[in-house]
C-alpha cells in the first residue's frame, strides 16, 4: 500500500523530490515484509519547508475566522470521502485491526477538524479589560513531530488546531508509519489549503532534531517517548521557542469494591489491550482491593484467553501485531522481567501466540500480584501487558497511582459515581476517566510530570498555538 507520493515531500503546495535521495523500507507488521519505501529527509529539506511556511504565514495569519472555519469544513468533507482509505492505510502500516483502524483511528483524525471548526464560532481572539485590549494571535510556524501509534489522531489534532489559530506548519511524521501522513497531505491539498500553510518532510530522528533546533520555527509540538521529548526540548532551548510535549504514560485504573467490580475489571482489561496496548493513555496498572486479587486475576485471564489475535485484515480480529520488531523485542524483554521479579503470570507470557509464527504478534499478557517496585509496574511497556496490583484502602490506591514519574491519564470505576469522582480529583494526571466514560475530543489532553506539558485537543489545543498581546489604550 505504498503511497504514490512516498518518495516525495509536500512543500510550498507542491510534491517535491528530496534534496538527497535516501529511502527506507516501510514494514508490514503482520507479515514482516516491506509495504514499500519512503523518502528520508535532511536538514536541507527542513530549511525549504520552513521557508515556505514563513512565507505563507504573513498572509494566512491574517485570514478571518470565517475563512478558517470554511477551510476546516472543506478538509473534513474531503477526509470523509477518503475515510475508508485512511482506515486501510493505518491498518496496513501499523497493524491495527481494520475495524478499529477505520472506526477509531481514522475517525479520531476526522473528528479534530470538525471540533476545531465548531469551536471557532465562539472563540474570542480579542477581548477588552478596561482600557486594554487583549489580543490572541497566531504564534507563527509550528514544527510538528508525531508518532506511529495513533497517526491520524496525533497529526490531525495538531494540524486542525494550527489552522484554527492561523498558524503555518512543518510536519515530520513517524517513518515507521508514514503513509497515513502522506494521505493527510493529499486531503489538505484537495481541500484547498493555501500553499505553504502545511508542509511535510518525512525522515528519521535527524529531521525531528532539525525542526526542534530551527530558528525559523516558533513552536514545537511533539508527541512521543519521554526520552525523545527531552532531546527535543534541549535542542529547542537555544532559540527559546515554545515546546509542547505529549509523552509517556503508565496509567492507573482504580477499581473500587462494589457491585460493578466484574464489569469494571473486564472492560479495563479490554481497554488495556486495545490497539495492542500501544496507547500512551492505556490503563496498564489495574488497582484492585487485596481481598479480590484472585477474582480480578481470574476475570482478566478469561478476557485474555478468548481475545482473537490475528491478521489486521480479518474483520473478526480484536488485536493485531505490534508495530515493529524493535517494539516486539522490547515487549518480550519486559514480559520476561515480570516473571523474574515474582509477578504471577495469569495469562500470556513470552513468545508469539499459537499459530502466528510470522508477524510481530504478542500474547495478551496479564500479571497478578504486581508490586509498585516491579519493572512491569514502572516501565511503559507499550504492548498488551496488564499489571494487576493490590490496595488495602482507597488512600493507598491513590498513593500507588500517584507514585510514578508519569501522569498522563488515570481511571476510576465504582458504582457510587460521586465517590469515584472524589478519588479522580485526587489523582495527579492530565485526564482522569470515571466509569469508563467515552472519549471527549474537546477535552484537554496532556499530562503531569514526565508525561509532558501543554495540552492538545479542542479549545486548549488552539490556545497552545497563540501568543497573547496587550494593547494599552486601544480604541474601543
Amino acid at each position: 500500500m505504498a503511497s504514490k507520493h512516498a518518495l516525495e515531500f509536500y512543500i510550498g503546495g507542491a510534491w517535491v523530490a528530496p534534496v538527497e535521495a535516501r529511502t527506507i523500507d516501510v514494514i508490514d507488521p503482520a507479515t514482516e515484509t516491506p509495504l514499500g519505501k519512503v523518502a528520508l529527509g535532511s536538514s536541507a529539506d527542513v530549511d525549504k519547508a520552513v521557508a515556505a511556511a514563513r512565507t505563507a504565514f504573513d498572509t494566512f495569519s491574517r485570514t478571518s475566522v470565517e475563512e478558517r472555519m470554511d477551510l476546516l469544513g472543506r478538509i473534513a468533507d474531503v477526509y470523509k470521502k477518503r475515510f475508508t482509505e485512511m482506515g486501510q492505510t493505518i491498518s496496513a502500516e501499523m497493524g491495527a485491526p481494520i475495524s478499529f483502524a477505520t472506526r477509531f483511528q481514522a475517525g479520531a483524525g476526522m473528528g479534530h477538524f470538525r471540533v476545531a471548526r465548531d469551536l471557532l464560532k465562539d472563540f474570542h481572539f480579542v477581548e477588552r479589560d478596561g482600557a486594554t485590549e487583549i489580543v490572541r494571535e497566531p504564534i507563527g510556524v509550528i514544527g510538528m513531530i508525531t508518532p506511529w501509534n495513533w497517526p491520524a489522531n496525533q497529526i490531525c489534532c495538531k494540524v486542525a488546531a494550527a489552522i484554527a489559530a492561523g498558524c503555518t506548519m512543518v510536519l515530520k511524521p513517524s517513518e515507521v508509519a508514514p503513509y497515513s501522513a502522506l494521505l493527510i497531505a493529499e486531503i489538505l491539498e484537495e481541500a484547498g489549503v493555501p500553499k505553504g500553510v502545511f508542509n511535510l518532510v518525512n525522515g528519521d530522528a535527524a529531521v525531528g532534531q532539525a525542526i526542534a533546533a530551527h530558528p525559523g520555527i516558533d513552536c514545537v509540538s511533539f508527541t512521543g517517548s519521554t526520552r525523545a521529548g527531552i532531546d527535543v526540548a534541549i535542542r529547542a532551548a537555544p532559540t527559546v521557542k515554545r515546546v509542547g510535549q505529549e509523552l509517556g504514560g503508565k496509567s492507573a485504573n482504580i477499581i473500587l469494591d462494589d457491585e460493578n467490580f466484574e464489569k469494571a475489571v473486564v472492560e479495563g482489561v479490554k481497554l488495556c489491550f486495545r490497539n495492542s496496548g500501544q496507547s500512551c493513555n492505556a490503563p496498564t496498572r489495574m488497582l484492585v482491593p487485596r481481598s479480590r486479587m484472585a477474582e480480578a486475576a481470574a476475570l482478566a485471564k478469561g478476557v485474555a484467553e478468548v481475545m482473537k489475535v490475528g491478521s489486521p485484515a480479518d474483520p473478526a480480529t480484536e488485536m493485531g501485531p505490534v508495530v515493529s520488531e524493535v517494539q516486539w523485542s522490547k515487549i518480550q524483554a519486559l514480559i520476561e522481567s515480570g516473571a523474574k521479579d515474582g509477578a504471577e503470570t495469569v495469562a500470556g507470557g513470552p513468545g508469539r501466540p499459537a499459530g502466528l509464527e510470522k508477524g510481530y504478534y504478542v500474547k495478551p499478557t496479564v500479571f497478578a500480584g504486581v508490586t509498585p517496585a516491579m519493572t512491569v509496574a514502572r516501565e511503559e511497556i507499550f504492548g498488551p501487558v496488564l499489571a494487576i496490583m493490590a490496595y488495602d484502602s482507597t488512600d493507598q490506591a491513590v498513593e500507588i497511582a500517584n507514585d510514578h514519574p508519569f501522569g498522563l491519564a488515570a481511571y476510576v470505576s465504582g458504582a457510587d459515581a460521586a465517590k469515584a469522582t472524589a478519588i479522580a480529583r485526587r489523582l495527579r494526571a492530565g485526564m482522569v476517566t470515571v466509569n469508563l466514560a467515552p472519549a471527549d475530543p474537546k477535552a484537554p489532553f496532556g499530562g503531569y510530570r514526565q508525561s509532558g506539558n501543554g495540552r492538545e485537543w479542542g479549545r486548549f489545543g488552539i490556545e497552545e498555538y497563540l501568543e497573547t498581546k496587550a494593547v494599552l489604550g486601544a480604541a474601543a
